[in-house]
């Protein structure tokens, strides 16, 4: 096994982005099918460069900065077009609110780590769930077609708003457990 597997699915994680944005916009009727089906191998790709990192660990720096890099580019990119696609104003919050929390939460993270406070904003629990809904949601948002008679985008709309009062909640969560810094630091 490759000391570098990790990082070599992190990066293919950013190839996958502009070759799902070509899939999307071609014209062609499968499009959707298979610019949904690059964000889900862009997705299994997050889940592996985990795993064999934690399994063989393989871990390093530059795996550490660009694996997180990569999630925020990669839902960013899919929000973005989906909300151009169909620019409702939930579909607006949404896209707002995920953005937003991936920025504040980058951002406190890095601030909290100039402090040596790092550890004070690990992942949460709720912030996983958050995820895992967040990346069935956009799946299916991209997928976008009814299949066997099943609604995917209306299922892909709830998730959405699901994984949207997640976003919030581990915001929160992130927020409050950095609170005691923050507020000596006024």
């Amino acid at each position: 096994m490759s000391k570098n597997l990790p990082n070599i699915l992190t990066v293919s994680r950013v190839i996958l982005i502009p070759v799902m944005l070509i899939f999307f916009y071609l014209p062609v009727e499968w499009n959707r099918i298979a610019a949904s089906f690059i964000f889900g191998l862009a997705g299994m790709t997050d889940f592996l460069d985990g795993y064999f990192a934690r399994k063989h660990k393989t871990f390093s720096k530059f795996g550490a900065f660009l694996d997180p890099v990569a999630d925020k580019l990669t839902v960013t990119t899919a929000l973005i077009i989906l909300l151009q696609d169909h620019p409702t104003i939930l579909m607006m919050i949404a896209t707002a609110v995920i953005v937003g929390r991936e920025l504040t939460i980058s951002a406190l993270r890095e601030w909290m780590a100039d402090l040596g406070e790092r550890t004070t904003v690990n992942v949460a629990f709720v912030g996983k769930i958050k995820t895992v809904f967040q990346m069935f949601a956009i799946g299916f948002l991209l997928f976008e077609h009814d299949l066997w008679g099943i609604p995917v985008f209306t299922i892909g709309l709830s998730l959405l708003y699901i994984a949207t009062a997640l976003t919030l909640w581990s915001m929160f969560i992130y927020l409050k457990a950095a609170w005691p810094m923050m507020k000596e630091k006024i």
